[in-house]
């Protein structure tokens, strides 16, 4: 876990030395940008899918928000944009349930911006989920409702499921990005937040225009 942690804060002074440049940053396969060996499957066929792996407790995650919320509302039609949370352990875990919780409930896009500030700015642990209920039922969650959604059935199978998409994507810090399961990069890897959905766009274009081209190739 120490090294996940570490891997995160290597991004820190990319995060935070660098702007975003007005050429596109430069497609280097194993450079910019990994390509999986082993393509991961998306959540809906027939469209891009960009995940974005988070946790809740990493600094450079709530930095990015700012800067990756208003690319993703801005996303075509033909692009699906989902968050999951990184489950390494420990706190990792704990949060990522709470998120999963909160998403299962329908409730994530409401309160989301809430626990990442509670738990970046107000110091807020959020580990025990008698204390999460709490702190979102200040939020208009219903406490009763939250608690036995947290320990369904239903969001234990989608920690389960995290996880293997964690091994799958090979990732070993947050934030890191995926497109359509194919390619992995980082704000490390990239250069900068910005740098990354400059990164991210170019791959989603990249994406568009091979899936243009499989039927005519076929013909």
């Amino acid at each position: 876990m120490r090294n996940l942690i570490l891997s995160a804060a290597l991004v820190t002074a990319t995060l935070f030395g660098m702007t975003a440049q007005a050429a596109d940053v430069p497609l280097e396969a194993g450079k910019t940008y990994v390509q999986l060996s082993n393509p991961v499957p998306v959540a809906v066929p027939g469209k891009i899918e960009v995940v974005e792996m988070f946790w809740y407790g990493c600094p450079h995650c709530f930095a990015f928000e700012p800067v990756i919320n208003p690319w993703a509302e801005k996303l075509p039609a033909d692009v699906h944009f989902v968050r999951i949370p990184a489950l390494f352990g420990g706190p990792w875990d704990a949060h990522g349930q709470l998120f999963i919780t909160l998403d299962t409930m329908g409730v994530e896009n409401k309160v989301h911006a809430a626990v990442f500030n509670a738990i970046q700015k107000e110091h807020k642990n959020l580990i025990k989920p008698e204390d999460m209920a709490d702190f979102v039922a200040t939020q208009g969650v219903d406490k009763t409702k939250f608690l036995e959604t947290f320990n369904s059935f239903a969001v234990k199978g989608k920690l389960a499921q995290y996880k293997e998409l964690a091994k799958k994507y090979e990732i070993s810090g947050v934030p890191t990005m995926i497109v359509n399961g194919k390619y992995r990069f980082d704000i490390g890897s990239t250069g900068g937040p910005e740098q990354a959905l400059n990164v991210a766009d170019q791959l989603i274009a990249k994406e568009r225009a091979e899936e243009k081209a499989a039927p005519a190739a076929k013909n």
